[in-house]
């Protein structure tokens, strides 16, 4: 196996992982503890899984993005590591504030902020599942 095919592998099945992860928790998990658990068990049992969340999907999305570098496919590093980046930013800089918010009963400030993480978790998903369409090509 050449070093390009290795590294062409490993971006691919952490891509997978990172795509997979975000899927599984967004469309299933997200949702299935807010249908099942009381509302505020819910929220601060959601609040101590992001942190978790971010930090496992974001370090398997450098892994792919690193990997994609040493593989030779600057795009798809490119796209993957703007992914990490967000994952980076949401939970060292948004969720703080959305915590603070929540906390705070400054219901309008967690809204938008929600809004917020809601919108680059959506674009991390699609820059990851561009990366990985790149890579399966």
């Amino acid at each position: 196996m050449s070093f390009t095919l290795g590294f062409h592998l490993l971006a691919g099945f952490a891509l997978a992982l990172a795509f997979g992860g975000m899927t599984f928790f967004s469309a299933v998990m997200a949702p299935l503890v807010f249908t099942k658990l009381p509302f505020e068990t819910a929220g601060g049992f959601i609040r101590q899984v992001f942190p978790w969340y971010y930090l496992s999907i974001g370090s398997v999305s450098v892994v792919a993005a690193a990997a994609l570098v040493l593989g030779a496919e600057p795009v798809a590093a490119l796209l993957t590591a703007l992914a990490a980046a967000g994952f980076w930013y949401a939970r060292q800089v948004l969720m703080p504030r959305i915590n603070a918010a929540r906390d705070a009963g400054r219901d309008a400030a967690f809204n938008r902020l929600h809004r917020y993480s809601v919108i680059i978790n959506g674009a991390q998903w699609l820059l990851l599942a561009a990366a990985l369409v790149l890579v399966l090509l």
